[in-house]
């Protein structure tokens, strides 16, 4: 139903949205068919990938030990848990995407700016990640063909010609899942989830029986002071919030396909502190295994497949890796972008057609090369990637505590002056306000290495300092206690 349709069912006079702000992407959504599974194996999509598994690993490596690795992240994750509820509930509520939610606090063209700093975050990880997924790939071609060696002698725009071969074939791969729309997106991470479990669980009890069924919770293959462990446990918390900051962002992209706001929070804790943190916990007890019998931590699971031996073995687990990578790549770096990129220009561009030119541009940066340059992975990206933080603090706190969770969804798709979302010439000025200064502190804390102690707190310290300053801001502007009208009930599961 569009929303001139229901404000016709509802007797209200016939609201006419501004072409320029909506599409059919856009506007709120009317298939509410995303269940508990389907959130729950969209986390499973998102969390089992090598770069999770590497991180949690990387900590037992750093001095924690299986325990402290463990505890920290299900603090972790259950923040995230909360943080995503938050979001989710904006998300199932009203029906709409992040762009047209970020409409709420930055104003109907202001909400511009927090959807393309997210689009070009996630365009740069989308082809960071496929690169990622086809170097898995080469290890599967290597393991069954040894002749293709030959392939990695020569090498065009920095990646040899089997690179090249992997890389566009993953390319092609996510680009006709995504070229299907959200319903594709569902179905294939609905397969990707639960894959890399069946991995990994085999992988586990490999390393274990090697093992001797017998390996070490306590131990740690580099020893540290204990304050050093408490450091590098909060440090942890503030590193897993950072990653999923990203996605906590724009996480109302997926829950408002879902029927009911328990749907959402169903979904978010089978798949955040239950699968998340069941995925650390083999993470590291393979880890921990890896060390028994090789004498050092192996903390890419690629490597410890390739050590059982079997090529067959080795193809099967490259590929589900590649699966996985793909999986977590959709979620978490292509649909953001297609609604954001759709948001800029809604009567040309689609939720599709967003995709399209994501995909495109996630090639045409060669991402092979972001990658191989610290420079630009962890200033650009990284320094970006610091703004979300704020972001998603303005959002959160004008949303539940300036307007009280009261929005009115029409005039979000209403661009005259006098409009609720329409502020200085459809900007906020007091969120931006709020934003930049807060982003700025987030990024030098983020980038600078005189604030290295603090630097895993980044997230953090900048999505309280935005929500601080907005609140500061906006004290006289709290909404009434009456609801706005044209709310549309939010549906049960």
């Amino acid at each position: 139903m569009s929303l001139a349709d229901r404000a016709a069912a509802q007797g209200a006079t016939e609201f006419v949205p501004d072409p320029r702000l909506t599409n059919e992407d856009l506007a709120p959504a009317t298939k509410r068919n995303w269940k508990v599974f389907d959130l729950f194996a969209m986390w499973m999509s998102d969390v089992h990938n090598l770069g999770n598994y590497t991180f949690a690993a990387g900590l037992l490596v750093l001095g924690m030990n299986v325990w402290q690795v463990f505890t920290s992240l299900l603090v972790g994750f259950v923040i995230i848990y909360i943080g995503m509820n938050w979001m989710g509930k904006i998300g199932q509520r009203h029906g709409v995407p992040f762009p047209v939610v970020s409409r709420i606090s930055f104003g109907v063209w202001g909400a511009n700016i927090p959807a393309l700093i997210r689009a070009v975050i996630a365009i740069m990880w989308y082809g960071i990640q496929t690169y990622l997924a086809s170097v898995a790939v080469n290890v599967m071609l290597l393991a069954a063909w040894p002749g293709l060696e030959s392939w990695t002698h020569s090498s065009f725009l920095g990646l040899d010609a089997l690179g090249w071969v992997s890389f566009i074939a993953l390319w092609l791969v996510q680009a006709m899942i995504i070229s299907q729309g959200m319903e594709s997106v569902r179905k294939f991470q609905d397969f990707c989830g639960p894959a890399i479990w069946l991995v990994m669980i085999a992988l586990a009890i490999w390393i274990l029986a090697k093992a001797g069924w017998t390996i070490s919770l306590t131990s740690t293959p580099n020893p540290v002071s204990v304050g050093e462990q408490w450091r590098q446990w909060f440090g942890a918390i503030g590193l897993i919030l950072a990653t999923y900051g990203t996605l906590m962002l724009n996480f109302c992209d997926f829950s408002r396909f879902a029927p009911g706001y328990k749907t959402v929070k169903r979904g978010n804790f089978w798949g955040l502190p239950i699968n998340s943190t069941a995925f650390v916990i083999v993470s590291v007890i393979v880890t921990a295994g890896s060390i028994e019998v090789f004498g050092k931590a192996i903390t890419d699971p690629a490597y410890l497949v390739a050590e059982i031996g079997n090529t067959w073995v080795l193809v099967l687990g490259a590929l589900t890796f590649a699966i996985a990578t793909m999986g977590v790549n959709i979620v978490a770096n292509f649909v953001s972008p297609a609604y954001d990129l759709a948001n800029v220009w809604p009567q040309k561009i689609t939720f599709k057609v967003g995709g399209m030119i994501s995909t495109v541009a996630a090639l045409v940066v060669t991402p092979w090369n972001l990658f191989s340059n610290p420079t630009v992975v962890n200033y650009f990206l990284g320094g970006l990637g610091a703004f979300l933080g704020p972001l998603f603090g303005v959002i959160m706190l004008d949303y539940y505590w300036v307007k009280r969770g009261r929005i009115d969804v029409d005039q979000l798709f209403n661009a005259q002056p006098g409009s609720p979302y329409y502020y200085r010439k459809g900007v906020n000025p007091k969120a931006l306000w709020a934003f930049l200064p807060s982003a700025a502190v987030a990024a030098v804390l983020a980038l600078d290495k005189d604030f290295d102690a603090v630097a895993p707190y980044s997230w953090f310290i900048g999505t309280a300092m935005a929500a601080g300053l907005y609140m500061v801001l906006c004290r006289s502007d709290r909404a009434a206690a009456e609801p706005v009208a044209a709310e549309p009930a939010a549906m049960e599961s």
